[in-house]
C-alpha cells in the first residue's frame, strides 16, 4: 500500500537547522534537526500537514531529523481500521481492564511531575532527560494549545501512567508516555497498553491513524513499535507498508 501526503500551504513557513550534535539513539553518530521557526504559530491544518511529512512535536517545537548521510529515523503510524490485536496484546488489554482513563489539558500538575521524575530516574538515568527537573518537564510536556492533551491512567486513585498526545485531523499523535516503574506493575506493560488504548480511542472517534513517532532499526528501546501491525512507514512523502532501507 502506498499513500502520498497531500499538498498543504507550508511553503511560506521558515525552518532552521541545528548544528550537528551527538545522536541520542545511535552511539557514535551525529544528528542534525530541522525545526519550524519558533516564532511561527501554525494552525491545525499546517500542523496536520507537517505530521504527514514526518514532523513531530516536542514542547513548542515542531521538528524532523535531517542528518546528512543517515536515514535511520523512520516515521511510523498505525492504520487503525486494519489493526487487530495479537493474542498477547489482547491479554494485556484484559490485564489492564481495571484502569480508568481521563483526558485533560496539557497543563502542569505536581502529581504528574512526581511520576515523571520517578520514571526518568528509574528508566532513563543514562539518557538526555536525566536528571529530571520541573523546568524540563514544563518545556517538554505542557502546552496551552487545544490539540495538546494528557491522558491519565489510574488504578483506583493511584496515578500509574500519563500519555501526552496531540489531536490531529487525521489521527492521534503519541508524544510521550511515562509510568510507574514499580516492579509490582511490570506485568501491566503500561507503555504498550497506552498505545493499545490510543488505537481504540482513535477507532471510536473514527480517526484513521495513530502516529508513533520515529522507529530506528538498531535501537532496542524502539523495537516495541514493530509489534503493532500493520505498521506504515514514511518513505520520503509516501506512507508504505514496506520498511524503507536505512
Amino acid at each position: 500500500m502506498s499513500s502520498r501526503a497531500p499538498q498543504h500551504p507550508v511553503r511560506d513557513l521558515r525552518f532552521f537547522l541545528t548544528v550537528p550534535h551527538a545522536c541520542s539513539y545511535l552511539e557514535g553518530h551525529e544528528a542534525t534537526t530541522l525545526f519550524l521557526d519558533p516564532q511561527e504559530s501554525p494552525g491545525q491544518g499546517v500542523y496536520d500537514a507537517l505530521t504527514l511529512l514526518g514532523f513531530r512535536r516536542s514542547g513548542r517545537h515542531l521538528y524532523r531529523p535531517h542528518c546528512e548521510g543517515c536515514r535511520a529515523c523512520i516515521s511510523v503510524r498505525i492504520p487503525v481500521a486494519e489493526f487487530a490485536a495479537s493474542r498477547s496484546q489482547r491479554k494485556l488489554i484484559n490485564r489492564n481492564a481495571d484502569l480508568t482513563v481521563h483526558e485533560r489539558d496539557a497543563s502542569y500538575d505536581p502529581e504528574h511531575y512526581e511520576l515523571y521524575a520517578r520514571y526518568v530516574r528509574t528508566r532513563h538515568a543514562d539518557g538526555d532527560m536525566f536528571p529530571p527537573s520541573h523546568e524540563q518537564y514544563r518545556t517538554f510536556l505542557t502546552l496551552d494549545h487545544a490539540y495538546a492533551r494528557l491522558l491519565e491512567f489510574r488504578l483506583g486513585d493511584q496515578l500509574v501512567a500519563v500519555t501526552a498526545i496531540d489531536r490531529l485531523g487525521h489521527g492521534l499523535s503519541a508524544i510521550y508516555t511515562f509510568f510507574d516503574p514499580s516492579p509490582t506493575l511490570a506485568r501491566r506493560s503500561l507503555g504498550t497498553f497506552a498505545v493499545l488504548h490510543l488505537i481504540e480511542r482513535a477507532r471510536s472517534e473514527q480517526l484513521p491513524h495513530v502516529y508513533l513517532g520515529y522507529w530506528i532499526r538498531e535501537c532496542k528501546k524502539m523495537d516495541y513499535k514493530r509489534y503493532f501491525q500493520p505498521l506504515e512507514y514514511l518513505d520520503g512523502r509516501h506512507w508504505r507498508r514496506t520498511i524503507p532501507m536505512a
